[in-house]
């Protein structure tokens, strides 16, 4: 009888060691890199339109005042006349149109703006701003105007430059879809550059390729901040998203509120009756309406809207936008001059006081002059990204006419833990902000038939990470 040889202990087979675990970052590090090359190479050329436009919105505001100097300024004088006097004096020069609002003298140098709406040759979305001498009563000058912020024809043609390319509003998607985008490039650029090695952040001593991502990745990390408010800002008046945006502050009550315009009292609709005679003065007149708001701690600047009919007050609203905001308004009525209503900024919702800031941060209304040369400085450095994002890629080619692009397959290694929230969060995002969505989902599904073609070829590529190389 044959017996097997026994086997020692430390002879046993090892049991095999068992497989690295690969971290959710490393599998999912491709495929950031993946979506921030490829948005990049596609959404580029609509930023670098939105940056250009942009640089040119923030220095409107200066460029503005130096050619609208006779308009809005005029030698200080002694004693400035009754606002209702400077209206009459507009009227006699431009009796066309009717009132719609009245900007009274801001500041001891400046102008009064007497605003027209309906004249003809005007777009009917703007007013003719008539401005007056305080002083005098002499109209030294009239012109169109645009917006809460009384844009004048400059920065207005300027304005609708960097929103939709004066194409209307089918023109609005390109800054909506380069708004939606921004933040996600920025975004993952931030997270793609701290991820790298310490030693591969340098610049000093580097060249090539390596020295233009580092200047691209350096740069970049600094300014994200700042291009993660672009967007987020930019969003918020945006076609669709904005539209989105304005929903959800409706549900959750952060509307930005309006003060009643209703008149109040017996005399309503007869003393304050003559808004079809297209004059301001109705009831008590501007001038006691103006008192009674200044009663109110309404100070400069401000602007008086006439009754819309003769069941309507006088609104008199503060409009100052940059530090500190002022907000505040008060409805007068016309027939007896007595405040009927107050609404204060203070006691705005949460997300409105929010919005309001975060549009003129982004406008650069809220801290003026330094205000708009750090949006002048963004707009720069993000036109340098972009130059130096297309150079990486050409470096890529190695001399070729057009960069390697970076292998498809990234999302099948990302774990499934990480990719099915992933997916979901991308959905729920993709709802709220379509112009991110709809791409994102074709780009998607246009790369996993391009990786399954691929596949049928015999010829897929997986390549790692093409940014260590």
């Amino acid at each position: 009888m044959t017996t097997a040889p026994s086997t020692a202990p430390d002879e046993a087979t090892k049991p095999p060691a068992p497989a690295p675990v690969k971290s959710a970052w490393a599998g999912l590090r491709p495929l950031v890199l993946r979506l921030h090359f490829y948005a990049g190479v596609l959404v580029a050329p609509f930023l670098l339109v939105a940056a250009l436009t942009g640089l040119l919105y923030a220095a409107s505001f200066q460029a503005e005042r130096i050619v609208y100097d006779h308009e809005l300024t005029v030698p200080v004088g002694d004693r400035k006349l009754p606002v209702s006097e400077q209206v009459a004096a507009a009227r006699e020069t431009h009796p066309e149109g009717a009132v719609s609002a009245v900007r009274p003298s801001p500041a001891a140098d400046a102008t009064t703006r007497v605003m027209l709406s309906g004249v003809p040759g005007v777009d009917p979305g703007h007013t003719l701003a008539v401005f007056v001498d305080p002083y005098t009563a002499k109209v030294r000058g009239a012109l169109e105007q645009y917006g809460s912020t009384g844009a004048l024809p400059l920065r207005t043609w300027i304005d609708a430059f960097h929103r939709d390319l004066h194409l209307g509003e089918p023109g609005r998607l390109y800054s909506e879809f380069a708004a939606s985008w921004l933040w996600v490039i920025a975004g993952g650029g931030l997270v793609l550059w701290f991820s790298r090695r310490r030693t591969l952040r340098k610049l000093r001593g580097t060249g090539g390729r390596r020295r233009t991502l580092a200047l691209h990745g350096g740069v970049g990390a600094w300014a994200a901040a700042g291009f993660l408010f672009l967007s987020a800002t930019g969003l918020t008046w945006s076609t669709y998203a904005g539209a989105n945006i304005g929903e959800l502050r409706a549900s959750l009550g952060q509307e930005t509120p309006s003060v009643s315009a209703e008149a109040a009292g017996e005399h309503a609709g007869h003393d304050a009756a003559g808004g079809a005679s297209g004059d301001a003065a109705h009831g008590v007149g501007l001038d006691e309406v103006l008192s009674a708001a200044r009663a109110e701690g309404l100070g400069d600047p401000v602007e008086i809207v006439p009754p819309a009919d003769g069941k309507s007050a006088y609104v008199v609203r503060q409009i100052q936008r940059s530090w500190p905001e002022k907000q505040d308004s008060v409805a007068v009525d016309p027939a007896s001059g007595e405040v009927t209503d107050v609404l204060r900024f203070e006691d705005y919702p949460v997300l409105a006081k929010l919005t309001r800031w975060g549009i003129d941060l982004h406008t650069g209304n809220l801290f003026g002059p330094v205000n708009q040369i750090v949006l002048m400085a963004l707009a720069l450095t993000l036109i340098l990204l972009i130059l130096w994002g297309y150079r990486m890629w050409w470096q890529r080619g190695r001399g070729s006419a057009f960069g390697r692009p970076v292998p498809r397959g990234a999302w099948q290694q990302v774990p499934p833990y990480v990719l099915v929230p992933l997916l979901a969060a991308i959905a729920v995002l993709g709802y709220f902000v379509p112009l991110l969505g709809i791409p994102l989902a074709a780009f998607l599904a246009v790369d996993v038939v391009l990786g399954e073609v691929a596949h049928r070829r015999g010829r897929r590529s997986y390549g790692g990470d093409p940014a260590a190389r």
